[in-house]
This record gives structure tokens, C-alpha cells and sequence, in this order.
């Protein structure tokens, strides 16, 4: 539904978006994710034709963002940065405008103005005026409007922005219901809302694509998950430790590169296993078979918060603010020999 290939867009000497490509297929749903100026609205811009591509190219449901902008503007439904609505119309005549635009019939403006706020859950408010609502009402007109000409996409450009909590779990849930039935880019710094409707994750960083794929494939690139025991010492030795918890590795974890380390702590001993899958139960049953007595058992994942800041600053630092709360730094974690 979605082929983007090889676009760029400078602004005078400013690469905003540099060499960007990535294809969404029928039904699947995408968040765009990147910190503040990264290339995200501008990238959805030229992708709705607002704004074209310095080079590259765009097609959206077969058609091209050039050659063919009428069509392409017909198949997808746009919610802009800041919902770009007329304060003083009612919202009935926000919609009837906006149909009119896109050539529909008066009876099919009707209709599917009915059935837009039905959707949004604004069927009472049709008579009210657009700069009377609340901001979360707003945004809501402004997926209406979206949705209006039954468009095969949709693209929705920061849909939570300064919304209260409330607001925005009201505007996520609905977004997650317009998933199930439409191709969807969401773009957002806000991660719970991609978190929560979108099943894979493009990163931008200063313009360019830094990671795509699901949160699983992302977790399994950086290798992030890892489990946590700490033994008394007196129950084991770091070498023997260490070559146990190897013999549970298999397929790729065996593979990985320093999977296991091993270190003394005080009086115990701490090691930390890299694994996709969290294997604590193999772990208790090994140290029931060789009497380990473990102080702590305790799987760390990565959130997506993490994961954000990892892949956007090139960082090995989780973004956490707590340094306690961080997972560890394997490079620091130095091996003990028995």
C-alpha cells in the first residue's frame, strides 16, 4: 500500500530526510517514531503530497505522489500535526466542506457524516463549533474528517499531541479500532500510543532510518533481554558457574558472543545471561540439582522507552533517568577467574 524508495528532502543546505525507503503492506499497522526533528512530519507530508520529495519516489495504493496526486489524496485518509480545522464552522459543516472537496454526492456526505461521528464518538456535538470544543474533541473532528472519503490509509501525524492522560487513552483506543479495518502510519514520540496499536516500529534519526521491524525483532538486534542470578559464593565457583549456564544455551543464544558473564560480588557471585526467552525455570532446576543458593532470580526486557533511546542516540544507556534502574553494561562486567 506503501513503497517508499530512496526519498530525500533538503531544505537549503538542510537534509531534513536523506535516502529514506520502506514499504507498508495492506492492513498493517506502522509507528514512526523519532525525537523531536527527525524527519517524521516531514516525511508524512511528502508522503500525502503536501510537500514534494527532493528526489525518491512515493506510491501509495499503486499510485505515484507526483504523476498521480489527485488519486493518491483520494486513498488516504490525513490527520496533520496541530488538526488543521476551521474554528468557526460547525462540525456537520466541517465535514460537508471537507466532502465537497473530494467530489461526494450531498446523500453521501450525509450519510457518512453520520457514520464518521457515530465512530469518533461525536454523533451529539454535529452542531457545535469546532472552536468551541476541547482539544481531544478536536483531534477526534480531525479523524472524522480523515475518514470521511473511505480511504484505503491512513496517516496520522501526532493524533495525541497535547492531550491530557484521559484524552489520550480516549484517542489511543480509537485509533486501535481503526487499525483492525485500515492501513495506518502513526507518527509519535509519545510511546505508549505506538506501543499499544502499532506492530512494527521505523526509527528515524537526524533524517535517516536507524531500525524497522517488530519490538521482538528489535529486542533480538541489540540483544537486550538478559536474566539476572545472584549465588552465594559459598555454593559455587564463577568458572563452573559459568560453563553451566552456558550448557542451557541453544541455537542463536549459543551463538551470541559473550551470552554469558560472570563476576564476583562481595560474597556472592552475580552472572548475567543474554537470552531472547527467559529461561528461569531451567535455571531452578539446575541450582536445585547443584545446590545453588540464589539470592536473586530476576528477567530484565528492554521497554520500548529503552529501546528508543538505545537505537536514537546510538547509546548503550537504556534513557533511563535512575542509573539503578538501567540494565547492566556488559562491556563494564569483567570476568573472574576461579
Amino acid at each position: 500500500m506503501i513503497d517508499v524508495q530512496k526519498i530525500t528532502r533538503r531544505f537549503g543546505a538542510l537534509t531534513a530526510v536523506e535516502d529514506l525507503t520502506f514499504q507498508v503492506t495492506r492492513g498493517e499497522v506502522v509507528g514512526f517514531l523519532g525525537l523531536n526533528g527527525a524527519g517524521k512530519s516531514t516525511t508524512m507530508r511528502m508522503l500525502t503530497g503536501y510537500l514534494p520529495a527532493t528526489s525518491g519516489n512515493i506510491k501509495i495504493a499503486g499510485h505515484d505522489v507526483l504523476t498521480e496526486s489527485l488519486k493518491v489524496r483520494r486513498s488516504i485518509g490525513y490527520l496533520a500535526e496541530g488538526v488543521p480545522l476551521y474554528r468557526e464552522h460547525r462540525v456537520s459543516e466541517m465535514l460537508a466542506f471537507q466532502g465537497r472537496l473530494f467530489g461526494m454526492k450531498r446523500s453521501e456526505i450525509k450519510r457518512r457524516s453520520e457514520e464518521v461521528l457515530d465512530r469518533v464518538g461525536l454523533s451529539d456535538r454535529s452542531r457545535s463549533l469546532v472552536g468551541k470544543l476541547s482539544k481531544g474533541m478536536r483531534q477526534r473532528v480531525g479523524i472524522a474528517v480523515a475518514l470521511l472519503h473511505e480511504p484505503e490509509v491512513l496517516i496520522l501525524d501526532e493524533p495525541t499531541s497535547g492531550l491530557d492522560p484521559l484524552q489520550r487513552v480516549g484517542v489511543r483506543k480509537l485509533i486501535a479500532e481503526l487499525a483492525e479495518e485500515h492501513t495506518v502510519m502513526i507518527s509519535s514520540h509519545i510511546l505508549p500510543e505506538i506501543e499499544a496499536v502499532a506492530g512494527r516500529l521505523i526509527l528515524l534519526h537526524h533524517g535517516t532510518k536507524v531500525a524497522d521491524g517488530t519490538k521482538a525483532e528489535l529486542l533480538a538486534k541489540l540483544g537486550g533481554s538478559h536474566l539476572k542470578l545472584v549465588v552465594a559464593a559459598a555454593s559455587a565457583k564463577p568458572n563452573a558457574l559459568k560453563e553451566d549456564l552456558q550448557g542451557l544455551l541453544s541455537g542463536e543464544d549459543k551463538k551470541r558472543e559473550g551470552a554469558v558473564f560472570v563476576r564476583e560480588a562481595g560474597e556472592s557471585i552475580e552472572a548475567l545471561v543474554r537470552v531472547e526467552k527467559n529461561p528461569s525455570a531451567s535455571i531452578g532446576l539446575l541450582a536445585s540439582a547443584r545446590g545453588w543458593i540464589l539470592s536473586e532470580l530476576s528477567w530484565h526486557e528492554p521497554s520500548l522507552e529503552q529501546l528508543f533511546g538505545r537505537l536514537a542516540t546510538g547509546s548503550a544507556e537504556d534513557g533511563l533517568d535512575s542509573p539503578s534502574e538501567r540494565a547492566p553494561d556488559y562491556r563494564e562486567i569483567v570476568e573472574v577467574k576461579a
